[in-house]
């Protein structure tokens, strides 16, 4: 007998077993004979029935997950203990003390048991489960005052009795979803505010941490205070429009937010200038999708246990309802939402109301006055499929550009080319 990947030979018990242990567990398996020297000759353990027990409490006790279902312990003859550890599905194991990082997470290479880099502990966690929220998180010392803040305020119970029930925690770890909602994600939300069409000159930028419910919030509050109103008066009274619908915006953020491939590290990005905002999220459409089954209002949500969370707070629908509705709010204007797609990235652009003549309303009008000679606010409707006010605002901004000229008041009133 000699020592190699899955041998291991120790005179007498000390704490190097546990990480020995730990290796084989992340490995291929293995056995440990304790009362062999390193030339493998057995000396046997004098004080056998007191070693086994600190060797049985100990694997027990100091590593993590539970490794109990895996370990096996064989008196063999002249007083040796055989430990047997068997390959398992449930990767990575570590030292309790220290925890999912490379100083508790150990693999065998050869006859040595060398740190995992990280690398090898998120492949590990990955090969495990491929459903990324269900898997273990790396960081296992949580807290969740925001979350249970964000609950308060939407008065839905939370307490660590529903933690298993919202899948935060599985058995006695805590999960990726639970590292979403504790106030430790590293992930985050950040918005710039641009102030040139092509986003390159910064007029703002922040970036909102914390439990993914209070990046929701945080960035959703910023937006509506970014969110202008234009103003105009029409038969004395006042009519004001927002640039963007504010349900659009929020949604954007839900869809942004849930839909996020978490697996790899990056934030939301929201950009922000005058004629749109775009959201961009890491990770395509799942796979056998496409942007028509979106619009139909087909979805397979890559992290279904995060969007349970958003629905039981009722921030969504039961179902993918979010882009349609998105489209919806838009329905009364000529502009439409945008959706980009790649493997790896999701990108909607929502068109400001209020900067829709940039993007060619003046070109169609002008047109349409060359061949007919003059427009009505009724042909502005029907050009755009818009409503009245909507019409009426469209023309009074060429007006006050200097475009237009506006002839007679009331049913006479028609809109031809400023000479």
């Amino acid at each position: 007998m000699y020592e190699d990947e899955n041998c291991e030979f120790k005179r007498e018990f000390s704490d190097s077993i546990y990480k020995t242990v730990v290796a084989f567990a992340n490995t291929n398996g293995g056995d440990i004979y304790v009362g062999i020297d390193d030339t493998g000759a057995p000396v046997g353990l004098k004080n056998f029935d007191d070693t086994y027990n600190r060797i049985t409490n100990g694997i027990r006790d100091n590593i993590f997950p539970d490794v109990s279902d895996i370990v096996s312990y064989i008196h063999e003859e002249g007083d040796i203990i055989h430990i047997k550890v068997v390959d398992s599905i449930n990767k990575p194991f570590c030292l309790k003390s220290k925890g999912f990082r490379p100083e508790g997470v150990y693999i065998r290479k050869g006859a040595s048991n060398i740190p995992a880099t990280w690398e090898m502990i998120k492949k590990m966690i990955y090969d495990s489960n491929g459903v990324w929220e269900e898997q273990i998180s790396l960081n296992q010392d949580l807290s969740f005052n925001e979350t249970e803040k964000s609950f308060n305020d939407y008065n839905v119970a939370f307490d660590k009795s529903k933690f298993d029930v919202l899948n935060i925690i599985n058995k006695d770890y805590y999960t990726n979803l639970g590292f979403l909602l504790s106030d430790n994600c590293s992930f985050s939300v950040k918005v710039a505010v641009f102030s040139d069409i092509s986003c390159t000159v910064f007029r703002d930028k922040q970036e909102f941490k914390g439990s993914v419910l209070k990046q929701f919030e945080d960035a959703n509050r910023y937006l509506d205070f970014a969110n202008r109103t234009a103003s105009v008066i029409e038969k004395a009274q006042r009519i004001d429009t927002r640039d963007y619908p504010p349900a659009a915006l929020r949604e954007a953020v839900l869809n942004a937010i849930i839909h996020k491939n978490y697996y790899y590290d990056g934030s939301v990005i929201i950009n922000i200038n005058d004629t749109k905002i775009e959201f961009i999220s890491i990770g395509g459409l799942m796979p056998g999708f496409s942007i028509e089954d979106i619009m139909a209002g087909v979805s397979s949500q890559r992290n279904p246990k995060l969007a349970n969370v958003f629905f039981r707070l009722g921030l969504i629908e039961a179902y993918g309802t979010g882009i349609r509705r998105i489209y919806n709010l838009y329905e009364n204007y000529p502009m439409k939402p945008e959706i980009f797609v790649t493997d790896n990235s999701f990108k909607i652009i929502l068109p400001n109301i209020n900067e829709m003549d940039k993007f060619g309303q003046k070109d169609k009008i002008l047109n349409y006055i060359r061949q007919h000679g003059q427009i009505l606010e009724e042909d502005i409707e029907k050009l755009f499929g818009v409503r009245s006010t909507r019409a009426y605002k469209i023309a009074k901004d060429l007006c006050d550009a200097g475009i237009l000229l506006k002839i007679g008041r009331g049913k006479t009133k028609k809109y031809i080319i400023k000479p």
